[in-house]
């Protein structure tokens, strides 16, 4: 009965998660400088961050965020600024020297698998255009007469599709070869991202969503 509904769901997500944004870059960031655990890592908090965006649609909490100018703006400069401080780090970079010694690698991957989740998580759910869009999304193309259940399963959805897909671009960009190629610029290629991620940042700053 609600295929349709589903398929335009699906659809509308579909173009909107393709598009480059501070998810993507993120995700490539922490893919091609610390490999596909990493880049993994920060998937999964990516798509656990697709759930705040459902939570507060199916509350309706984010009509009430998209009326308040104030706390729209805080959030959007909440949102700019750590994208700012992701990029400022980055751009930080120095040439760095060899691995470290196997004796030591496990704890620091442990910390790794954590923090590239929290830095998928924060860039998601602080992203306020991901607000307006799931907003939207719940309000014009999602009917008010779909089950509360039936709304939730497509934001179960929503989540995992966003997961694989961003699961695939951090596969994609830890492979060797791409790896590789990204090495060759060795710190350069985390102050060029540093500087993307910067961009994005004043550019939502200074953008009128709010």
């Amino acid at each position: 009965m609600y295929w349709m509904e589903f398929l335009t769901v699906a659809l509308v997500h579909l173009l909107a998660v393709a598009s480059p944004g501070p998810d993507f870059a993120v995700v490539v960031r922490e893919s091609v400088s610390q490999g596909q655990r990493a880049g993994l890592w920060t998937a999964l908090g990516i798509g656990c961050g697709i759930f705040v965006h459902v939570a507060y649609s199916l509350l309706g909490i984010g009509l009430i965020v998209s009326q308040s100018i104030v706390l729209f703006n805080l959030f959007k400069w909440l949102a700019a600024g750590y994208l700012v401080y992701l990029g400022w780090k980055a751009l930080r970079a120095r040439p760095q020297l060899a691995p470290a010694a196997s004796a030591t690698a496990a704890p620091v991957a442990t910390r790794r698998a954590r923090q590239a989740f929290t830095v998928g998580f924060v860039t998601n759910g602080l992203n306020p255009k991901a607000t307006l869009f799931f907003l939207s999304l719940f309000t014009v193309v999602i009917s008010h007469d779909t089950p509360l259940a039936v709304q939730a399963g497509y934001g179960l959805y929503l989540a995992c599709a966003t997961t694989l897909w961003f699961c695939l671009v951090a596969w994609l960009f830890s492979r060797d070869r791409v790896r590789a190629g990204f090495a060759r610029m060795g710190h350069w290629f985390d102050r060029m991202t540093g500087a993307v991620l910067i961009g994005l940042g004043a550019r939502l700053a200074m953008s009128e969503i709010g």
